[in-house]
């Protein structure tokens, strides 16, 4: 109770969030402490992190301090790279502001886009991250970007110690598997113009704040025969 009190009092007045060590709670009948202090998310992380999570799962105020205590917030220069191919994957990111693009690079040195994450996505080196392996993939910054961080270690607590968790990971997981499936189904019998006119319908944002030569290589075509497509 004393850590609910507290961040309704901190969060609208000094635009943060305080997790107490020591601090023990019971969540799906099995009791849990807090055993690090850390303050980690402000005002508007955490009202867009909650409203991400409770699009799927209702949470308590209690229950949503558990799941923020598992996140770090970390920020990132245009430019700058959150995973590098060899890297270890430590990370599954949310993204609160900015843009990111994940890429494979064939053994011939050629860049090939696999995808895009903008505010309010999840994004990592996912083969990676799960099996705990090197990245074969790298994650670039395209905007200043500020995400918030959870650890393979933290995302195993969160499942083992709140069930609302394991059900929306499942869920976001489920999505982003048939968000796949439609890919490669598009791919196999759609045209570029098609590809280019579906991006546009379902991510018209992205268009306005991605270079051409990315769209051009996410889509698998020339710059050329993309500047055709938008014309």
């Amino acid at each position: 109770m004393l850590l609910i009190l507290l961040n309704r009092y901190l969060l609208p007045k000094f635009n943060f969030l305080i997790f107490y060590a020591n601090h023990k709670i019971d969540i799906d009948n099995k009791s849990f402490s807090f055993i690090k202090i850390s303050i980690t998310l402000d005002a508007t992380m955490h009202n867009q992190l909650r409203e991400h999570i409770e699009k799927i799962i209702p949470l308590t105020d209690e229950e949503f301090a558990f799941v923020s205590s598992h996140f770090t917030v970390k920020k990132f220069k245009k430019h700058q790279f959150l995973i590098q191919e060899g890297d270890s994957v430590k990370y599954s990111y949310f993204i609160i502001s900015g843009l990111l693009k994940l890429v494979y690079t064939d053994e011939k040195a050629k860049q090939h886009v696999v995808s895009f994450a903008m505010e309010d996505w999840w994004e990592s080196d996912y083969y990676a991250f799960f099996t705990q392996t090197e990245a074969t993939m790298s994650l670039e910054c395209l905007e200043d970007t500020e995400v918030l961080c959870c650890s393979f270690e933290d995302y195993k607590n969160l499942c083992n110690g709140l069930q609302k968790m394991e059900r929306f990971f499942l869920e976001k997981a489920t999505f982003g598997f048939l968000g796949s499936q439609r890919r490669i189904v598009s791919w196999q019998t759609s045209n570029s113009k098609e590809r280019y006119d579906q991006l546009l319908k379902q991510y018209p944002s992205l268009l306005q704040r991605v270079p051409k030569s990315l769209i051009a290589s996410y889509l698998g075509v020339s710059r050329e025969t993309l500047s055709r497509l938008s014309s």
